[in-house]
């Protein structure tokens, strides 16, 4: 189990979502995550994708997922039983595994299946209420699956805003609308409160027509929801996965890395002015 520890304004959850699959969702959860704990903000990750690549690219085993975001999801136990320590300081995460698939299945039936995660997240800020700011998160991020299921749907519910990553590719924008729909209809049933907190442009190749044509079409359908930092195409952005680390332990100097700082940085100024409006 791990003990909550640093923050000075409360969790927020941010759901990071796409319903489009190799748009960059999890390597934006790890490396943003990461950045964010660079800086000094206190990060839980929740793996909620049944691929468990974010797990794996935070360097947590299979064999050592013993509980998991589903054991969340059924109520067996809380997301602080539940969050694994990483290698990066102010960073843990509730790991995923394959066993998510059988989600839809075991909670099709309860009348509160949507509010599964929204009710442990609420459990967690309910501990830490009367605790000082420094037994608490800051950022809650949740990796989500690639479609628009009771899995996403609990991510939403639970979550304060969306960040969403669009890949700077040819199909970059399809599905975007749906997406946008989606948090819509949440917003206007489950979850007044849902924003879409940012759009990060992901794999992004300033040499090419194309990267730029999709970044400007991505600019003219959000506005200034769209992040200025960019995520550049980068190998060592590919790699570092392999090796079980997020970005910023396995190449600190690379261009991909210096990007998630900078997104880091954005996003917590973005923040500061939504808490000031």
């Amino acid at each position: 189990m791990i003990a909550m520890t640093g923050g000075s304004h409360g969790l927020r959850v941010l759901a990071v979502a796409n319903q489009k699959g190799g748009v960059g969702k999890t390597t934006t959860a790890i490396n943003l995550g990461t950045a964010l704990a660079a800086i000094g903000e206190k990060v839980l990750i929740l793996d909620l994708d049944p691929q468990g690549n974010a797990s794996t690219g935070l360097g947590i085993h299979p064999d050592s997922r013993t509980r998991t975001s589903l054991d969340v999801l059924t109520g067996e136990i809380g997301l602080l039983e539940a969050a694994l320590p990483t290698a990066v300081p102010g960073l843990v995460i509730v790991p995923g595994n394959s066993d998510l698939v059988g989600a839809e299945s075991m909670l099709g039936n309860d009348a509160n299946r949507a509010f599964r995660l929204r009710d442990a997240v609420a459990k967690v800020i309910s501990e830490f209420r009367n605790r000082p700011p420094e037994d608490s998160f800051n950022y809650m991020l949740i990796d989500c699956p690639p479609s628009l299921n009771l899995l996403t749907l609990n991510a939403m519910t639970a979550s304060h805003a969306v960040l969403v990553p669009v890949q700077c590719e040819f199909f970059a924008l399809e599905g975007i609308s749906q997406l946008k729909e989606t948090i819509d209809q949440i917003r206007g049933t489950l979850n007044p409160g849902l924003d879409i907190q940012g759009v990060v442009l992901t794999m992004h190749d300033a040499r090419t027509t194309l990267s730029r044509e999709v970044a400007d079409n991505v600019r003219s359908f959000f506005g200034p929801k769209v992040y200025e930092t960019v995520i550049p195409r980068n190998t060592r952005v590919a790699e570092a996965p392999s090796h079980g680390k997020p970005l910023l332990l396995y190449d600190f100097d690379c261009a991909g890395s210096q990007a998630y700082i900078r997104l880091a940085t954005e996003i917590i100024e973005r923040e500061r002015q939504y808490k000031a409006a």
